[in-house]
């Protein structure tokens, strides 16, 4: 689960257990994950997140980039919004603000958007856009 690590730091701002306040955001944070073998997985960086159960942490400035997760540290996906949800429990982010999804051969723009990270998998359900950096032989036939 990808997403596990967010509940340890957020928590891990707050200092010792019996000290934590679930109010007070951890602020300009860069979160990387590794692949067992040690090449990168995934990298969230965020201005600010926001521990708000143990089932939803709220993310603002989110750029997540995916990477292949072997030895070429390749990046696969990157996306980026200024409000996410993000629910450990399920590996899901979403958001209803605008989302932007980069790859080498596509570039999408939209809002109401959902990452489910077991799938890989990104869905735009409004206002989309798409740009494709790819040659499209015969899609028209």
């Amino acid at each position: 689960m990808i997403w596990r690590w967010l509940i340890p730091l957020v928590l891990a701002a707050g200092g010792f257990a019996a000290s934590i306040e679930t109010n007070a955001p951890v602020k300009n944070f860069s979160l990387p994950t590794f692949t067992k073998e040690g090449y990168h997985s995934v990298l969230l960086r965020g201005n600010e997140a926001l521990f708000v159960s143990a089932q939803q942490i709220d993310v603002s400035g989110m750029q997540l980039t995916l990477f292949t997760g072997d030895a070429t540290n390749r990046v696969e996906t990157v996306i980026i919004s200024p409000q996410a949800r993000f629910f450990p429990d399920r590996n899901i982010a979403e958001g209803e603000h605008s989302v932007r999804v980069l790859r080498d051969d596509v570039e999408m723009f939209g809002t109401k958007w959902t990452y489910d990270h077991g799938e890989r998998k990104v869905v735009l359900d409004g206002n989309v856009r798409v740009i494709f950096h790819a040659q499209l032989k015969d899609m028209l036939k």
